[in-house]
């Protein structure tokens, strides 16, 4: 089986280095620069696996070098930051990461969020465990939901007839949301479901990503439920 190429830019030597090291002792084959034009180099030349972005680096600042990986590939990205509370977790969430790690970080944390991410890219097929979704089911296992087709087979959206373009994160997002169309889903279970993460985590990559869902399948067809989580419109 091929190894697992990451990307990883990271302008401190000495954190390059040491994670770098890490990883590769994890089986993973990492690509390292030290900056975000070197890192949009490496990325279009080598196609990695995963991406691995510090936020402040120099040449291309690692939100816009998220975005610019986003403009062309659905690969998964993870933002480090040196900060929980930044602002740029925030800034890095909306141009396309689908999670981040925080500075310093331990090293089997790192390796576990990876692999985190890597499972959920690797299986978009649906959530698991009642049967699958419960909307309208249509031929070829397509639901509707108004003018919103999910296709759980083929793994296509369709709004209005229009292809929509959405990340895996995102599609999982949505299939979740519409295996129960009426029903709250609370934060934590989404983080559980979606990100995997069933020690909890913070709900802000929730809701980041429900924003750019709804910019994308209609701003009304997510509806927030104040105090307990969100809900498909059915």
């Amino acid at each position: 089986m091929a190894e697992t190429h990451v990307l990883f830019v990271e302008d401190d030597d000495v954190i390059r280095e040491a994670t770098q090291l890490a990883l590769e002792r994890d089986g993973f084959a990492v690509t390292a620069v030290p900056d975000g034009l070197l890192g949009l180099e490496a990325f279009r030349a080598d196609r990695p696996d995963i991406a691995l972005l510090d936020v402040m680096v120099p040449g291309l600042d690692g939100v816009s070098l998220c975005r610019r990986i986003r403009d062309e590939s659905t690969v998964p990205v993870i933002m480090l930051s040196a900060r929980a509370d930044s602002i740029d977790v925030v800034l890095g969430l909306e141009a396309g990461a689908d999670d981040y790690v925080t500075k310093p970080f331990d090293g089997a944390v790192l390796v576990a969020r990876i692999r985190a991410v890597l499972r959920r890219f690797g299986h978009a097929s649906g959530p698991a465990g009642d049967g699958g979704p419960a909307g309208r089911q249509e031929q070829g296992g397509a639901l509707t939901f108004g003018d919103l087709e999910v296709d759980t087979e083929g793994m296509e959206v369709r709004r209005a007839g229009t292809p929509v373009s959405l990340t895996p994160t995102e599609m999982r997002l949505l299939l979740e949301f519409s295996s129960a169309p009426g029903t709250v889903l609370s934060r934590d279970k989404l983080l559980d479901r979606v990100w995997d993460y069933g020690w909890g985590g913070d709900t802000r990559v929730v809701d980041v990503h429900v924003q750019r869902l709804r910019t994308k399948i209609g701003q009304d067809r997510i509806e927030t439920v104040r105090g307990f989580g969100y809900k498909l419109k059915a």
